[in-house]
Parts: structure tokens; C-alpha cells; sequence
């Protein structure tokens, strides 16, 4: 058997090179026909496999460069999060944001417009100020925020080479805290949607959609930041215990929560870097609906309920600014992303999706690249209005097509 994506829920096809510095990269794209880049995996559908090679990027040099004056790091592109934020912090400096998990790449996340939360942050994808991407040809094309193409490059699924470095934007480092809230009423929820998610510097809402009320608030604070939040948020309690969103997991696995404060770089993502939560136990679905829309969206999705919550372990409800990023799922408008935690039951979620894109896409819902969607009837490109300006800019980068795969084929056909 092959190897597998985090999930163990997709197999790759090609075989898996596993180059350790970059001009060995170049010689392994340059001699292929077909190539992908494989970062951290945590993918779950086939978006970068192919029957051709496969190159792992966790390998190659970190090469982690802070510039100070341009408030810039430049960074290897398979270099996890976990690893940089810890860098920054050493060194007095912060990203803006963090995604639910620290242990992914940084140029595998940008290529999907993996995000965070937050009603003014944008996903990771929009701190980017810079590329440097190998294409098939064995040109290393520098691009940066300004040039003619950049808001394509910036979340680009892969398709314009290998990310080998990523110049991103830093801000002086800062201090959070989390606190955990039980039991939001959905009228509240329903009624006072932007208050509830505007409350904090990050808010999340976990659920599993059938609950009389929403489970868990999860709340990110600046520290020092006012706040009209005390031991109650729109009448949900504060908790008193640490808690995991799945009520079974290890709660050891979370960042600190009950309003400890401590660095950016160990409360903006969910789960310690130390850990690696849920590896192989789930398969993930998001679907980022625009703001205006979302109220309907929750509405939608709480009366499939009865069909949802036997396969899931649970759903998040959280908020990306917008970004004038060609591919980004937030592309022109504030968005809300509906994240769903399924139990690792392949055919299962396969069978309720329909019924799920059936209430969400019409809305505009537009799936997170990396995760489970289907979009039986090709609705998706329709989502993007830069896409034609996408699929011209990847011709530029790959005209010979090395770097297209069956995943691409179905969106830029």
C-alpha cells in the first residue's frame, strides 16, 4: 500500500521524493513529467496528489529570515507553522494569525487559504507579501505584493510550481488569553450574529447542530484589549475547567484556556504544537459562506441535523475578514466558515455532502480547497470571478501542464 494523506482517508497514486535541499528539487521537477508538492498532508481529497511524483517539501531548508525594518519573514515553504511562530516569538514577533492546528506547512496552508478566526483577521494567505516558486522549467519566478499576478500566486492550489519560499508580514509580538463560555442560546446566535462573533479578537462556536443550544464559545482575547465580557456571554457561563471541543478527546491537547494569558504563538491555534490531535481519526469538510448570508446558512444546516450529527464529532462556526485574493474563499466578501469534524467514515459523509452543498452553495458557499467537498453538479468555479485570470496565470507558470492533476483538470477545465 502507498502512503497516506493526515486523515488516512486518501491514498496517494505517485511516488513520494523526499528532497532535502533545493537544487535536489529542481532536478526531481525538471526530470518529471508530472509533479505535485506535498506538504504537511493535511489534505483530504486528492488536491495534491497525482499519478506521477510526488515531492515532499517537510525536508527542505527552513531558512527562516526576519527583516525588521520591512517588518518581513522570509521562510522555507515546507516549514510548519508551529516552528515559525515559536522563531518569531523568541525573537519579539508575531504573525497576525494562526490556523486550528500549528503543525501544518506554511506554503501548503497560503495554497488553500487556510485561515484562522476573526471577524477583522484574514486568512494566512493575506499576510503573505512574497513568493519564490520553482516551476517546471527550473526557473525560480520571484513575485511580490504589487506585481502584475500576485493576488493569483498567493493562493494558487499548487499550480504554478513548488513554493520554495514564503515572505510573510510580522507585527510586533503579543500576549492573549482564551476563555471557553457553555451553553449560547441559537436565538441568540440566530438573532445577534454579528455581536456574538465580534465579541473578542477570535470567536469560535462548536457544535453538533442537534443541541438545544450551541455547546462551546470559544473566545480569543488580546490581553489588555477592553472587554464588556465578564463571567457571561450572551447568558452562557464562563467555564471553570479546561475542555477540548470533542468531548472524548484529551484535553491536553488544547492551548491553555481560563484566561491565562501567554504569547500569540501558544493561544492562537487551537491545539499545542506539542501534540499531533486527531491524526487519522477524521475527515474534515468547510464551507465558507459570505457573511450576508450566513444567519440562512446556519439555519440550513442545523434543520439537516437529523442527517448530519450521527457522523460528526463536531462542527465549528467561525469568521475570516475579506482579501482580494483571486482564489481565496473570501474573496471580495467577509465570510463564515461552516467546519465540520467527521468520524473517519469515507462513504458515510460522501452520502449526506449532497444534501449539505444542496442548502450551502446556492448561498455561495465556496468548500475549503483542502478539504472533503463534492460539488456534483460544478458549481464551485462559478464561485470565483477571477478565474479566468487564474487559469491564464497558471498557463504562464506551466505551460507544459507538469504541474496539473486531475484535481485542477475538474476546476480550470
Amino acid at each position: 500500500m502507498g502512503e497516506k494523506n493526515w486523515a488516512g482517508n486518501h491514498e496517494y497514486r505517485g511516488r513520494i521524493a523526499h528532497p532535502t535541499s533545493v537544487e535536489e528539487l529542481r532536478e526531481l521537477v525538471t526530470g518529471a513529467t508530472s509533479v505535485r508538492a506535498l506538504g504537511s498532508r493535511h489534505s483530504f481529497n486528492d488536491l495534491a496528489d497525482t499519478d506521477g511524483l510526488l515531492v515532499s517539501t517537510a525536508g527542505l531548508p527552513a531558512g527562516i529570515r526576519i527583516d525588521a525594518d520591512a517588518r518581513t519573514v522570509t521562510v522555507g515553504g515546507g516549514v510548519r507553522y508551529g516552528d515559525l511562530a515559536r522563531e518569531l516569538q523568541a525573537a519579539g514577533w508575531a504573525l497576525h494569525n494562526l490556523a486550528s492546528l500549528p503543525h501544518i506547512s506554511v506554503a501548503g496552508a497560503i495554497a488553500t487559504a487556510t485561515h484562522g478566526s476573526g471577524d477583522r483577521n484574514g486568512n494566512l494567505s493575506t499576510a503573505v507579501a512574497g513568493l519564490r516558486i520553482l516551476t517546471g522549467s527550473g526557473e525560480f519566478v520571484d513575485i511580490a505584493r504589487g506585481d502584475p499576478g500576485f493576488e493569483g500566486a498567493a493562493v494558487s492550489l499548487g499550480a504554478l510550481g513548488v513554493v520554495t519560499e514564503v515572505v510573510l508580514d510580522i507585527q510586533p509580538t503579543f500576549d492573549a488569553r482564551q476563555r471557553l463560555f457553555g451553553g449560547v442560546p441559537w436565538d441568540v446566535v440566530i438573532e445577534r450574529f454579528d455581536e456574538v462573533t465580534s465579541a473578542a479578537y477570535s470567536v469560535s462556536l462548536f457544535t453538533t447542530w442537534d443541541e438545544e443550544s450551541v455547546s462551546l464559545a470559544w473566545l480569543k482575547e488580546l490581553d489588555g484589549a477592553a472587554t464588556t465580557i465578564a463571567d457571561d456571554f450572551f447568558g452562557a457561563p464562563a467555564l471553570t475547567e479546561a475542555r477540548h471541543m470533542i468531548a472524548a478527546m484529551d484535553v491536553r491537547n488544547t492551548t491553555e484556556q481560563l484566561g491565562v494569558v501567554g504569547p500569540w504563538s501558544e493561544r492562537l491555534a487551537h491545539f499545542r504544537f506539542e501534540f499531533t490531535p486527531s491524526n487519522g481519526e477524521e475527515i474534515q469538510s468547510e464551507y465558507l459562506v459570505p457573511r450576508a448570508r450566513a444567519v440562512e446558512a446556519i439555519q440550513a444546516v442545523r434543520a439537516l441535523a437529523p442527517v448530519i450529527a450521527p457522523l460528526l464529532q463536531i462542527s465549528e462556526i467561525r469568521t475570516v475578514a475579506a482579501d482580494d485574493l483571486w482564489l481565496s474563499s473570501a474573496y471580495g466578501t467577509d465570510a463564515v466558515g461552516l467546519h465540520f469534524t467527521w468520524f473517519r467514515d469515507q462513504a458515510g459523509v460522501e452520502a449526506v455532502l449532497p444534501a449539505l452543498e444542496a442548502a450551502l452553495l446556492p448561498l455561495g458557499a465556496r468548500p475549503h480547497w483542502g478539504k472533503l467537498y463534492l460539488d456534483v453538479d460544478g458549481v464551485v468555479p462559478s464561485l470565483y470571478p477571477r478565474l479566468d485570470d487564474f487559469r491564464a496565470l497558471a498557463a504562464s507558470f506551466d505551460p507544459a501542464g507538469r504541474f496539473r492533476n486531475p484535481f485542477l483538470t475538474r476546476l480550470l477545465a
